[in-house]
C-alpha cells in the first residue's frame, strides 16, 4: 500500500518496552526506525527479514533494537500497527475530498490501484502479504489482520450506502455484497501488483470494478 510516511502523525507502540531512564531523550525517532521496519518487511517478508536487515533498514544496532523490542515479532507488530494507522488516514483523507458515496468508492480504488504497479506494487502490502504469512500460526496478528480487512469492507458498505442516499448509487445494489466484492478487488490488486502490472493495467482494473455499482 502507498503510504506517506512524511505525514504528521505518531502512534504510540504499544509493544515496545523501553529502556531509558526518565527524562532522557529518546536516542532514536521510533516513527522513523518503524517505516524502515515496514519497507523491509514489505519487500522480504516476515521469515526471511534477518535481525541484519531489521538493523540496516531501521539504521539501527541489534542492541538498541532489543532495548526497545522484546524481539523481531515486537518489531513486526508495532510496524503493522503503524502501516495500518498511517493507511487509514491516507484513505480517510482522499474520502473526505469527494463530494458523493461513488466518488469516494472510485478514489478507494485508484488508491490501491496506484499502489499496485511498479516499485511500489512490488514491495507489496504488509496485511495482504506477510502479516497473513505470519497470522497462521500468531492469534495476535490474525487479529490484527482480520480487523483490518473487516474496516475496509466496512468501510465499502457505507460509502455504497451513502451513494444510495445521494444518487450517485442505484439502491439496486446490494451494498454489502458489493461490499465483500470490492474488498475482494482490492487485495487481488496488492498479489497482482507483486507481480508486476503497469499502471494503466492497474487503473483500468479499477474503472471496471466500479461496474459493480451500476
Amino acid at each position: 500500500m502507498n503510504i506517506s510516511y512524511n505525514a504528521a502523525m505518531t502512534t504510540r507502540n504499544p509493544t515496545a518496552r523501553h529502556s531509558r531512564a526518565p527524562g532522557r531523550p529518546r536516542e532514536f525517532d521510533m516513527d522513523v526506525a518503524l517505516d524502515g521496519a515496514i519497507q523491509i518487511f514489505r519487500e522480504r517478508g516476515y521469515h526471511a527479514t534477518s535481525l541484519g536487515d531489521l538493523g540496516s533498514a531501521m539504521e539501527l544496532t541489534a542492541g538498541s533494537i532489543y532495548k526497545a523490542f522484546a524481539d523481531k515479532r515486537a518489531v513486526f507488530v508495532a510496524a503493522l500497527d503503524r502501516y495500518i494507522h498511517l493507511r487509514n488516514a491516507q484513505l480517510q483523507s482522499l474520502i473526505d475530498r469527494e463530494p458523493t458515496g461513488r466518488d469516494k468508492v472510485r478514489a478507494v480504488l485508484h488508491f490501491y490501484a496506484e499502489s499496485a504497479h511498479g516499485v511500489e506494487g512490488k514491495r507489496g502490502c504488509l496485511v495482504a502479504g506477510s502479516a497473513t504469512d505470519l497470522a497462521t500460526f500468531d492469534s495476535e496478528v490474525a487479529g490484527r489482520v482480520v480487523a483490518a480487512l473487516q474496516r475496509i469492507e466496512v468501510m465499502f458498505s457505507r460509502l455504497i450506502s451513502l451513494g444510495q442516499t445521494d444518487g450517485s448509487i442505484t439502491s439496486a445494489v446490494d451494498s454489502k455484497a458489493s461490499a465483500c466484492a470490492l474488498l475482494s478487488v482490492v487485495q487481488g490488486f496488492r498479489v497482482v501488483g507483486k507481480m508486476g502490472r503497469s499502471r494503466a493495467h492497474m487503473m483500468a482494473a479499477a474503472d471496471q470494478a466500479m461496474r459493480l455499482l451500476g
